[in-house]
């Protein structure tokens, strides 16, 4: 990660999915300079996930499987 990602990381305003159960095992994201990172919620410390928006916004009008 650069710098500027990492300051951008720190910066970011993180959400949980309102529909995240109270399990903790939950992914949280934010919206950064040009893409989405994903991060565990229990470690947000940790590393994050760099996505395209448009392959953020395909994952997210998925269907769920069952």
């Amino acid at each position: 990660m650069t710098p500027t990602t990492s300051a951008a990381l720190a910066a970011a305003v993180w959400r949980k999915s309102s529909r995240s159960g109270d399990e903790g095992a939950c992914v949280e994201m934010a919206r950064v300079s040009g893409a989405v990172a994903v991060r565990d919620s229990k470690d947000q410390a940790g590393p994050a996930l760099l996505f395209p928006p448009a392959a953020w916004a395909a994952f997210a009008a998925a269907p769920p499987r069952r």
